[in-house]
Order: structure tokens, then sequence, then C-alpha cells
């Protein structure tokens, strides 16, 4: 919470939260996801090595600042595959709607380049990548279909989420999250979006 990213992203939501108005939607783009059932990556931990020194990271207070300043979305890659929450916090709370939502949403949208993790590492292709069972986290996921996410922001409180699978034209997934707004900001025909790239880097 003390490193330098940690000060400049609390700082940076901060801002963003004193005009919310101006900016109705937050969405955050980081490398790693820190909800994810692919047993191949894990959950981001934070956690790393400085030669053979274990450092902790700051998953729990990164959570708590998406929380605290209202992140609508949080949107990852890192995992070769697909999967999108239900909103979720603290990891084992969640809402089985995407009607007025309240909490993050997380997708990763990992499945569009290189091979996908289908197996879990060093089973020789025997064992299926995936926590079984599925995670309360988990709305949708996939580890066998390559594909692209795609957002249309409708209106300050409406968003559109479609995952289209490798080589068609419909989605797969469509998907409309809307959240609470005051009626003063109901429609809008131009609406200003706020992205917030983390990098993971501690």
């Amino acid at each position: 919470s003390s490193s330098t990213q940690g000060v400049w992203f609390e700082q940076t939501l901060k801002e963003i939260n004193e005009d919310r108005e101006t900016w109705p939607w937050v969405v955050v783009f980081q490398h790693r996801p820190i909800y994810n059932s692919n047993k191949n990556h894990g959950n981001w931990t934070g956690e790393y090595y400085e030669g053979e020194d274990l450092k902790l990271g700051w998953p729990d207070y990164f959570e708590s600042l998406l929380l605290k300043y209202g992140v609508d979305l949080v949107l990852a890659g890192h995992v070769h595959h697909y999967e999108r929450s239900w909103p979720v916090w603290e990891r084992n709370n969640t809402e089985h709607s995407y009607t007025d939502v309240t909490k993050p949403v997380h997708v990763t949208c990992g499945h569009a380049g290189k091979g996908l993790y289908k197996w879990e590492w060093d089973t020789n292709k025997t064992v299926d990548s995936y926590t079984q069972p599925q995670p309360a986290f988990s709305a949708s996921r996939t580890n066998t279909e390559w594909g692209h996410c795609e957002l249309e922001f409708i209106d300050k409180n409406t968003v559109r989420h479609k995952m289209f699978v490798m080589g068609s034209s419909k989605p797969k997934e469509d998907v409309t999250i809307t959240k609470k707004r005051s009626s003063s900001s109901s429609v809008s025909a131009s609406i200003s979006l706020i992205l917030v790239l983390v990098l993971n880097v501690l």
C-alpha cells in the first residue's frame, strides 16, 4: 500500500470519485487477475521473490480500494482462457445478478493469443486445468475456445459485455450490466469513461 504504484492508484481513484457524474464508469486494466479458477496460474496474490526472499504483495489492500472507490469493472489477461465473474468481493461474497450492481465484475479475456490453458501443467494432458466445482464467484468460463471480448457503454447506468468465439460474428455471451445512479444521470448519449492501468508491479 505504501509502494509508488499503490499510492498513485489510490490517489487516482480518489480524484475520479470527486466527480463521478462526469466519470460514471471506472474500469481497471491489469495484467494478472485476482479472481481466477484456472489452476495453471491461480489468483494473483501479489507475492513475489527477490532472490530467495519471499515478499508479500498487497492484494487485500488492492481489492479494498476497488470497493472503496466504486470500481465497476476489472479487466485482465495473463491466464490463457476466458472467465467472467459475478459481482464479487472478499473472495466468497457474490451477487448472482447483473442488475443494480454495487460490486466489481472481473473479466479475464486471455483467450485471443497463444495456446489455451486446457490442461494442468505437467500432467501430460490428463488433468483439466479448471478447479472443481466451479467457484461461486465464477459466472462463466472456457479453456477450449479462442476468442475476444467487447464492451459497449450504452449510458451512465448500462454497459454491455460481449464475448466472441473465434470465427463467429455472433457473440457467445451477451451480458448487460446495470447499476443505480441518480435520476439526473440516467441517460446520456455521450459516455465519459475512466480507464486505470495497473501493471501488477509491486
